[in-house]
């Protein structure tokens, strides 16, 4: 649930600065910062709860691998799409962050499917 909230966060700033211009730069920053900081502790807990405790280290230290090259290149990745499409690169940021949310939304819905078929055999 702390994931999903998460991701939401920076759409839901995105669609108040839309909405509301610049007089809601600091709530979009607000909402930015938190989902970010929601996301740090999601990161370290969410592979627990899916691949559990055995192998734990090793296994995050992969999951991290590409998400630490993706991060040290998004701030040149955003500033060229930022000069290619102006404000329309934070809206297609929200959009990564719906489609995340969405992501976990039917990881979530697996995961709930996966005891009843195990049940089953």
């Amino acid at each position: 649930m702390s994931a999903r909230l998460a991701t939401l966060a920076r759409p839901l700033g995105t669609l108040c600065l839309g909405l509301l211009g610049t007089s809601a730069a600091a709530g979009f920053a607000i909402l930015h910062g938190l989902g970010n900081g929601i996301l740090t502790i999601a990161i370290g807990t969410l592979p627990l709860l899916i691949f559990g405790a055995k192998g734990y280290g090793q296994r995050q230290g992969l999951l991290m691998v590409p998400a630490r090259i993706v991060q040290a290149g998004a701030p040149f990745l955003f500033g060229m799409a930022v000069e290619r499409w102006g404000d329309g690169a934070l809206w297609f940021s929200a959009m990564l962050g719906l489609s995340a949310c969405l992501a976990l939304v039917v990881m979530t819905a697996d995961m709930r499917k996966a005891p009843l078929a195990a049940a089953a055999n």
